[in-house]
């Protein structure tokens, strides 16, 4: 309705014919593995949305086959928001952004389940080990491809990736108290 309402509706249907797919093609498949991070969009069973980001080593989500995606859930704050949103809901979409190269994006909406290790590597044996050195993923999230189709490159910017600052010139707030008004000298992070 609302493309017929804004005089959408042609370009809109010019777009789903030529650029969403229901698979992955061989290029988003490359485009996947170059990748090392990943926004990441869940809603759990009452429709309240979370939006994360995912990251790791080049292709740490890894393509299994052209309509399906794993990457691994590894440690962290304990709070599992996307992880629970996943368990009530399986819709979850994924937006890859290249910042640095090409200045393209690749959205992929589909269904996610987690699975532990055991039973992803049955399924699919030929899953990288040791996709982040020293950690070990508590689970992983599969993703069954819906759509997947292009972010163009009119607004993404570019960034120079470089080295986390260290030492005094990182001096801010730690993790935990970074969105706390006031927080005392000792609590600031010096060094990483």
């Amino acid at each position: 309705m609302l493309q017929d309402h804004l005089g959408t509706a042609e370009r809109a249907d010019a777009f789903y014919d030529r650029q969403v797919h229901p698979h992955l093609t061989e290029p988003m498949r490359d485009f996947i593995s170059r990748q090392s991070m990943v926004f990441l969009s869940t809603a759990d069973s009452r429709g309240h949305c979370d939006a994360s980001f995912r990251a790791g080593p080049p292709g740490f989500v890894t393509v299994l086959d052209d309509r399906t995606l794993a990457y691994p859930e590894y440690r962290g704050n304990g709070v599992m928001a996307s992880a629970g949103n996943i368990s009530e809901n399986p819709h979850a979409g994924l937006l890859f952004v290249d910042f640095t190269q090409h200045h393209i994006g690749l959205h992929i909406n589909g269904s996610a389940r987690l699975l532990n290790e055991r039973d992803l590597r049955a399924a699919h044996p030929l899953v990288p080990a040791d996709t982040a050195p020293g950690r070990q993923p508590e689970f992983w999230v599969h993703i069954t491809v819906g759509e997947a189709y292009i972010h163009c490159s009119k607004h993404i910017p570019h960034l120079e990736p470089a080295r986390r600052p260290q030492g005094p010139a990182l001096k801010r707030p730690k993790d935990a108290d970074y969105f706390i008004a006031a927080v005392p000298a000792d609590r600031l992070l010096t060094d990483r």
